[in-house]
């Protein structure tokens, strides 16, 4: 096992850098008025996943538990992809959430690199949320109004 598990590393790590461009690229390519809502979604579901017994294995079937590595990612990455801009918001928040806690305390270097991208992009996301919170309160205003 020794032997393979670098094999296994090298290739999670590649898939996630290829499937992380997808993702950043989503993010980016996402309207202004849809960032503060990609924020929220994102945090909610690295929240969500941190509650669960295997956080790394977010949205992976419990049969599936024994694979190298979840299906978290696959399937975020698939809905990041949809054409449905509800559907795809939700993937890309799916993906941030299981790549986060699957790279956050990982002893393998090849893995550092994507935590260290995906920790930048969620800042990214955060700024923007936070930035975003004038929305929040002009509805509090109107709420005491």
């Amino acid at each position: 096992m020794r032997l393979l598990t670098p094999v296994i590393v090298m290739m999670r790590a590649r898939q996630l850098a290829r499937q992380f461009r997808g993702i950043e690229r989503s993010v980016r390519a996402l309207p202004e008025r849809s960032r503060p809502r990609m924020s929220m979604l994102a945090l909610r579901e690295i929240g969500q996943a941190s509650r669960t017994e295997f956080p790394h294995l977010y949205g992976t079937a419990p049969e599936a538990r024994y694979l190298p590595w979840g299906q978290g990612t696959e399937a975020g990455f698939e809905r990041a992809c949809s054409n449905n801009p509800e559907v795809a918001m939700r993937g890309i928040a799916l993906w941030l959430a299981v790549a986060y806690h699957e790279t956050k305390n990982s002893p393998h270097a090849r893995l550092q690199p994507q935590y260290r991208q995906l920790m930048q992009l969620l800042r990214e996301i955060k700024e923007v949320r936070t930035s975003g919170d004038t929305v929040d309160s002009w509805m509090q205003s109107s709420q005491a109004a």
